[in-house]
């Protein structure tokens, strides 16, 4: 792959990523420490998976564009693959106070904005 090549896949993630995380890193630390927040995700006792992905999150969400890594664009995407699945699982009626929803937040994405 081209260097070219690379920076617009580098650069297509990243706004990927804008769209699909609609929440502030200030929201999602705040989420973060709620007992719903804590309560939903696969998890094997400890945190969920997607309670770390938030705390990762927020990490990205102040680190600046040139100073990300691989690594660091890899979860982008991982993040990005997970809200837009989840999306399209969106159950009926009000969502407001569903694990769905609370799911989603713990990925940087609430449905209700």
């Amino acid at each position: 792959m081209t260097a070219a090549r690379q920076g617009q896949d580098r650069q297509e993630a990243l706004d990927a990523f804008g769209d699909a995380v609609n929440m502030t890193p200030g929201e999602l630390e705040k989420w973060l420490a709620t007992e719903e927040s804590r309560g939903v995700g696969q998890s094997d006792g400890g945190e969920s998976v997607g309670h770390a992905s938030g705390r990762r999150i927020v990490d990205l969400l102040r680190t600046k564009k040139a100073d990300l890594d691989d690594d660091d664009v890899a979860h982008m995407r991982k993040v990005t693959g997970y809200v837009h699945r989840h999306i399209k699982q969106r159950p009926g009626g009000d969502v407001t106070g569903t694990r769905w929803r609370y799911s989603l937040m713990n990925w940087g994405h609430d449905p209700l904005k």
